[in-house]
C-alpha cells in the first residue's frame, strides 16, 4: 500500500518523511534501505514542546537488564528494561501504530509505532497489547502491558529505536538512569550504523543462550517447568546443586 507524503491523523494532515511512503502492517523493516550509505547528516527533532510534541519514557522505571550489541552469539538490536508482568508501557513519542502483531519465536506480542520525528519505536514481549494498528497515540499513552511473551527469559520490555527500518542504539538518545532524553534533537549519520558488519558476523556464528532472572519465590523446579527443561540441566549449566539458594536478581542460564 502506498501513501502520500502527508497523512490524515486525528483530523490533521501530517507531513511525513519520503522514505515512509510505504505503509506496511506486517514487516518491521519494509524499506530496504541501508543506512550505512547515508550521504548527509539527518537532524532528528526528538520532541518539540512549542508544537505540543512531547516525549515519554517507555516505562515508569528504567533499570536496564541488557544493552544493544552482541549477546550470546547473536546481535541484540534493542535495550531490555526490567518490569513486572502487567506494568504499563507508554508510547515514547506521538505517532501512529503501524504494527500490532504476535511473533512467537521472537518479540512475542509487539507493537511498532511510526513517529512524526522520523523515527520508529518497537515494544516487545508484552503480555497484552492495547493500541491497535492505525491508532493515533500521544507520547505517554499506554499502548500495552509488560510481560514475557515470545523468546524471553523473564518479564522485561525489549525496546528498539529505528531509522529507515535500521535499528540504532537507544542509549544514543536516552539517559536511562536519569530517566530522560539526552537532548531535544539527535543527529544521524552513516557512522551510527557501523555496527552492521559486526552484527552480521555475530549472528552467523556461535550458539544462542537463554537466561532467566531470579525473582522472589522462584525455585529450580518451577523455573525448569516454565521453560520446559530439566532441573539437572539448570544445575549443570550454572554449576550449582539442587540445594543452592537462589539469589533474587541472579541470572540463571536456561539453555
Amino acid at each position: 500500500m502506498e501513501m502520500s507524503e502527508e497523512v490524515l491523523v486525528d483530523s490533521t494532515w501530517i507531513r511525513i518523511a519520503g522514505y515512509y511512503a510505504i505503509w506496511d502492517t506486517r514487516n518491521i523493516n519494509p524499506y530496504r534501505m541501508d543506512s550505512r550509505q547515508l550521504k548527509d547528516t539527518v537532524d532528528i527533532q526528538l520532541y518539540d514542546p512549542e508544537n505540543n510534541r512531547e516525549y515519554k519514557m517507555p516505562l515508569e522505571k528504567t533499570p536496564i537488564t541488557s544493552r544493544f550489541g552482541p549477546r550470546s552469539g547473536r546481535w541484540h538490536y534493542g535495550t531490555d528494561i526490567d518490569l513486572d508482568t502487567g506494568d504499563s508501557i507508554y508510547a515514547a513519542f506521538d505517532g501512529v501504530v503501524r504494527i500490532n502483531k504476535w511473533d512467537g519465536g521472537g518479540y512475542g506480542n509487539y507493537i511498532v509505532l511510526r513517529h512524526y520525528n522520523g523515527l520508529e519505536t518497537l515494544y516487545g514481549h508484552m503480555s497484552r497489547t492495547i493500541s491497535k494498528t492505525g491508532d493515533y497515540v500521544k507520547a505517554g499513552e499506554v499502548i500495552g502491558l509488560g510481560g514475557s511473551t515470545g523468546r524471553s527469559s523473564g518479564p522485561h520490555l525489549h525496546y528498539e529505536v529505528r531509522y529507515q527500518g535500521n535499528p540504532l542504539d537507544p542509549e544514543n538518545i536516552y539517559d536511562f538512569p536519569d530517566y530522560l532524553l539526552k537532548g531535544e534533537s539527535y543527529q544521524i549519520t552513516s557512522a551510527v550504523f557501523n555496527y552492521a558488519n559486526r552484527a552480521k558476523s555475530s549472528s552467523s556464528s556461535g550458539r544462542r543462550a537463554a537466561y532467566h532472572k531470579v525473582r522472589g519465590g522462584d525455585t529450580l523446579s518451577g523455573i525448569a517447568k516454565r521453560y520446559g527443561v530439566s532441573v539437572s540441566q539448570l544445575t549443570r549449566l550454572n554449576g550449582i546443586s539442587t540445594r543452592t539458594t537462589l539469589r533474587v536478581g541472579r541470572s540463571l542460564r536456561i539453555r
